[in-house]
C-alpha cells in the first residue's frame, strides 16, 4: 500500500436523465426517508448501463459502475475509451468536482487538475491573480508560488497578457496557463483531460514533454485522458480502458491500446453485396479488413505500425490465372493518396479449384498520417477488368503514432498525408 498513490474503491456515479440536481421532490423525500431509517438509497438499484448508442429505457443511468483499481506513485496512467464511456466523470470525481454515488477514493498528496477549459479560473481575475489563487487552493505558500511564478509564465507563453482578466483570454491561452499552473506548482498527482487538444501543435508537444518530466523526474503521478493513441502510447506506462461506464481493460499501455483498437472495429461492411461494380465478375472482392502485427482484425491503426491488408476473393469461375490485385488509398474527399498492384512486385495469383481465396499484403511502418482513409480495389488479368467496385471496399481510422521511432509523436507532421524517412549524413563535399 505504501507505493500506491490513488486507490479507487467501487466507484459508481448515477445521473438522472433530463434533470438538474437529484431529481423530483418525491424522489428527494424518498431518499431522505430511507436515509433516516438507515436503509440503502432506493434508486441505487435502478438505472441502465451507460451505453450512448442504445435508446434510454430508464430515468437513471450509471455513468460509472463499480470502478476499482490502484495507481502507483510515479505511474503515468492513460485513460481511454469512446465518447461517453465515463472518462471525464472519473477524473471529476478524483478532482472533487463532483462526488461519487457510491464508493470512495484514497489519494496521497495534492491533486492538480486540468479538466474543461477554464475550470478553476476566476474570469474577473487576471492571469497573475489566478496563479496565486490556484497555488493557494493547492495549499502552497506565497513564497513557493513566487519561486515558480516566472517559470509558469514563461511556459504558458502569455507573459504579455498576464495582467489581463482571464475572461478575455482565448481558449488556447486559457489552456496554456491552466496547464502551466497545474504542472509547475508541484502537485503529487497531476490530472489532465482532453483539453490539450485545444492548444496548438507546438504547445501540445511541450505539454507532453512536461508531463514526462513531472512523472519521470519528479516521481509524481499523472492521469491523462486523450483520444490521441500516439500521445497515449508515448507518454503512458499503463492504460485503463472504459466501456459503457465499466472497466474493460486495465493493463500495460500497449495491450490496452490494442484492446481499444479492437473495440473500434466495424465488421458490418459486406463487400460482396456492393451493387455498383464493373468487370466480368469471374472473381470478385468478397471481404476486406486490416490485421495488426498480432494478426488481430482491426479498423483503427497507428501510423508507423506494421499492418496487413487482407482481401477475400470469391471465384465465380474456377481455375483463373494471372490475377493482378490492386488497391488504392484515398482521403475522405476521394482524392488519391497512394496505390499498389501485386504485379508491381511481380506477384500474380490463381484460384485453382477454390471458391474463396485470401490474399494478404503486409506493409511495414505504415506511412499514412492521422486521418480516415478509404480503400478501393480492382482485380484484373492481362488487361481485362475482373472486378472493380465503384464504392470503397473499406475504410481505416488512422491515429497519430511514433512513426520515426524516436520515443514521441511528431506534432509538426500532422498536416502531412504521407510520411517519409531519410538516412541523414553530413558531408564536406560540395
Amino acid at each position: 500500500m505504501s507505493n500506491i498513490a490513488i486507490e479507487f474503491e467501487n466507484i459508481s456515479k448515477q445521473y438522472r436523465l433530463g434533470t438538474i440536481g437529484t431529481g423530483t421532490l418525491a424522489h428527494d423525500l424518498n431518499r431522505w426517508w430511507h436515509q433516516v431509517r438507515g436503509k440503502e438509497d432506493p434508486y441505487l438499484q435502478v438505472g441502465q448501463v451507460n451505453d450512448s448508442s442504445a435508446k434510454s429505457t430508464s430515468d437513471y443511468v450509471w455513468a460509472l459502475k463499480d470502478i476499482s483499481f490502484n495507481v502507483e506513485q510515479g505511474e503515468v496512467l492513460g485513460i481511454i475509451g469512446k465518447n461517453g464511456a465515463g472518462k471525464s466523470t472519473l477524473l471529476k470525481i478524483l478532482s472533487r468536482v463532483t462526488s461519487p454515488t457510491t464508493g470512495s477514493i484514497k489519494a496521497k498528496g495534492r491533486i492538480a487538475s486540468l479538466l474543461e477549459v477554464g475550470t478553476g479560473f476566476h474570469g474577473e481575475l487576471t492571469g497573475r491573480e489566478n496563479i496565486y489563487m490556484n497555488g493557494a487552493i493547492l495549499g502552497m505558500t506565497k513564497r513557493e508560488i513566487n519561486r515558480k511564478f516566472d517559470e509558469i509564465v514563461d511556459f504558458s507563453g502569455i507573459e504579455k497578457y498576464i495582467d489581463t482578466p482571464v475572461k478575455r483570454y482565448s481558449s488556447g491561452m486559457t489552456v496554456r496557463l491552466g496547464f502551466a499552473i497545474a504542472a509547475h506548482l508541484e502537485p503529487e498527482i497531476l490530472v489532465v483531460d482532453e483539453v490539450l487538444a485545444v492548444g496548438d501543435a507546438e504547445f501540445q508537444k511541450k505539454a507532453i514533454g512536461k508531463m514526462k518530466d513531472v512523472a519521470q523526474g519528479g516521481g509524481r503521478t499523472v492521469l491523462f485522458v486523450s483520444h490521441n493513441m500516439g500521445s497515449i502510447k508515448s507518454l503512458c506506462t499503463k492504460g485503463l480502458l472504459l466501456k459503457n461506464g465499466s472497466i474493460d481493460c486495465f493493463d500495460k499501455i500497449d495491450k490496452t491500446v490494442e484492446r481499444y483498437m479492437m473495440l473500434n472495429t466495424n465488421t458490418t461492411t459486406n463487400v460482396e453485396l456492393i451493387k455498383n461494380r464493373k468487370g466480368s465478375g469471374s472473381i470478385i472482392f468478397s471481404d476486406f479488413y486490416i490485421e495488426n502485427s498480432n494478426g488481430e482484425r482491426v479498423d483503427t491503426i497507428i501510423t508507423g505500425e506494421d499492418i496487413t491488408f487482407v482481401f477475400v476473393l470469391k471465384a465465380n469461375q474456377l481455375n483463373l490465372r494471372n490475377i493482378d490485385l490492386g488497391f488504392s488509398l484515398h482521403d475522405v474527399y476521394g482524392d488519391p493518396i497512394s496505390n499498389l498492384y501485386s504485379s508491381y512486385q511481380g506477384q500474380l495469383f490463381s484460384t485453382e479449384d477454390e471458391k474463396y481465396i485470401t490474399v494478404k499484403c503486409s506493409v511495414e511502418d505504415f506511412p499514412i498520417s492521422s486521418n480516415i482513409v478509404l480503400v478501393r480495389g480492382l482485380l484484373r488479368s492481362k488487361g481485362e477488368i475482373l472486378d472493380w467496385p465503384q464504392d470503397e471496399i473499406g475504410q481505416i481510422q488512422i491515429e497519430h503514432g511514433d512513426f520515426y521511432r524516436t520515443g514521441g509523436v511528431r506534432t509538426d507532421q500532422w498536416n502531412a498525408k504521407f510520411l517519409i524517412k531519410g538516412i541523414w549524413d553530413r558531408s564536406n563535399k560540395r
